[in-house]
Formats: C-alpha cells, sequence, structure tokens
C-alpha cells in the first residue's frame, strides 16, 4: 500500500524538532516513533494514530476518527484519521495527542 508523500511531510514537519523521534517503513506506509515506540503512521491517505486504551472513546468522537482495523482485528488503543479531516489544526491535535501517550511508555 502506498502511503501519502504530502501527509507523510506534514507530519515529517511537526515532528521534525523531537530528538527521540525516527521514522520507519512498516504496515505499507511511513511510521513515526518515539523511544522505539509507534506514534503515528502515515497509512493510505490516513493517519493512524496511538490515544491508548484511555483515549479511544473520546478520540472516536472527533471528526474523521473511525476505529483503526488491521486484518480482521481493531486495534486498541487506536484510531485512524481520515485524511481529509486533517486540516492544520487536527492534526496538530492528533500528533501532540498520540506524543504523549508513547512517551509514558517504556523505552524500547
Amino acid at each position: 500500500m502506498a502511503y501519502d508523500d504530502v501527509l507523510a511531510e506534514r507530519v515529517r514537519d511537526r515532528l521534525r524538532g523531537e530528538a527521540s523521534v525516527t521514522e520507519k517503513r512498516m504496515f505499507g506506509g511511513l511510521s513515526f516513533l518515539a523511544h522505539g515506540n509507534l506514534v503515528v503512521a502515515v497509512s493510505g491517505d490516513d493517519l493512524l494514530v496511538r490515544v491508548g486504551p484511555e483515549g479511544t472513546h473520546d478520540a472516536l468522537a472527533r471528526p474523521g476518527a473511525r476505529p483503526a482495523v488491521m486484518g480482521a482485528r481493531t486495534m486498541r488503543g487506536w484510531v485512524r484519521a481520515a485524511g481529509d479531516a486533517l486540516n492544520d489544526a487536527a492534526l496538530d491535535y492528533w500528533i501532540r495527542t498520540a506524543l504523549t501517550y508513547a512517551t509514558t511508555l517504556p523505552a524500547k
């Protein structure tokens, strides 16, 4: 699966100053990790966002958000944000939310 290069660059721009963040091609897209923990991934035209189990309910109430499904499995603690709903404010929110959660996890 190809991923949206423009969205990937927008995410990259927002994470550029984060020393702990690396990027890696995974799951057919481009993933961004903090201390080895997946934060967000550009998948197709969408953004896969790590919100944590406690944040899933609130995240799904946001415009363009839906459960993240991989194969037949719904991924607990993750949502998929529709690319067409990712204006600058929304993208900032998702990245900040995901980065905040991911940095609470032990480094890998």
